[in-house]
């Protein structure tokens, strides 16, 4: 599970929509993501990370611990 990530992504008020809606899939593939069912693809985890997460690094967000 990407915790740290969903922990930010709560924090910023950034819905599971907002991130679908920017991947053009449906939100329960996004929480499918978070929770570790699969993975996003790194050209996902960049936009996610430019768009709504600039700030930090993409190592940091997308850390598996």
């Amino acid at each position: 599970m990407l915790t740290r990530f969903d922990k930010i992504r709560k924090e910023k008020k950034v819905s599971l929509v907002d991130i679908a809606d920017l991947l053009g899939v449906r939100y329960q593939t996004v929480a499918d993501k978070i929770n570790g069912v699969s993975d996003f693809k790194f050209g996902e985890a960049m936009l996610i990370k430019n768009t709504f997460f600039p700030e930090y690094d993409i190592e940091f967000l997308f850390s598996k611990k």
